[in-house]
């Protein structure tokens, strides 16, 4: 039987496909911290000015316009091998849809840029549509028709599917990643500082259930006494080739 390997991803796995990361040194937030408000959930609901400014932000952002790199498309290999039961991942970015993975591996810990919804009707939007008719609709509102309210435009407020301070991870989100890392043969996790809870929390809950961790990431990690292996390479080379080591150790059983 194929081994079992479940990955969490952080922001260093996108900074080599050109998005900076929030957190680090040289982070967004570290840098202007007063762009943390674009991810506010009460300034978004109650500030049309900071509504806009959010769209804007978000339209204008390396994050939108990313392409997947070498270590998303590594990740989409390990799946296709049959070794990849979970990819959980604090990014928001939607690279890993991108790169090809599927959605049933896919846990958006921190929600995703692909898609918005409606926070009244709760109708589902491509947020690319949203992007492209941004010019003409600076604060997108939703335009679904209600037939139980005389077939007027709900109207609603528009939000990309994001987690935004204040609000909640996504419903089975974390119970999702608790349950396919502490049952998998290996938990690899790949550019994620570990800071964020409680996404972090996978890494001791993993442990604790004696599944073997990896730790790739440029810096130190609070859990680096967890990690049963520990890779300060860079990601978009150092990934590819664990993939590959991998699968070929599987192949040669």
């Amino acid at each position: 039987m194929s081994k079992k390997i479940a990955v969490l991803t952080g922001a260093g796995i996108s900074t080599s496909a050109g998005i900076p990361d929030f957190r680090g040194p040289d982070g967004v937030w570290t840098k202007h911290p007063e762009q943390t408000k674009v991810y506010d959930i009460e300034a978004f609901l109650y500030h049309k000015e900071d509504r806009e400014y959010s769209w804007r932000w978000q339209k204008e952002s390396p994050v939108w316009n990313a392409q997947p790199g070498t270590a998303h498309k590594a990740l989409v290999k390990l799946e296709q091998a049959g070794l990849l039961t979970l990819l959980a991942t604090q990014n928001f970015d939607a690279l890993h849809e991108k790169a090809g993975n599927s959605s049933d591996i896919i846990v958006n810990l921190h929600g995703t840029i692909g898609t918005s919804h409606c926070m009244k009707c709760h109708a589902k939007y491509d947020t690319a549509d949203i992007m492209a008719n941004l010019d003409n609709e600076p604060d997108p509102h939703c335009h679904r028709r209600l037939p139980y309210n005389g077939n007027m435009p709900c109207n609603g407020l528009i939000k990309t599917d994001v987690v935004y301070f204040g609000e909640a991870l996504p419903d089975g989100a974390l119970e999702k990643s608790y349950r396919l890392a502490t049952q998998a043969d290996e938990l690899w996790v790949i550019g994620s500082t570990l800071e964020v809870m409680p996404a972090a929390s996978i890494v001791p809950l993993a442990a604790e259930a004696g599944v073997p961790i990896t730790i790739m990431n440029m810096g130190r990690t609070q859990y680096d006494r967890l990690a049963d292996r520990l890779i300060h390479d860079d990601i978009a080379t150092a990934l590819p080739q664990l993939v590959d080591e991998t699968i070929a150790a599987e192949q040669g059983k």
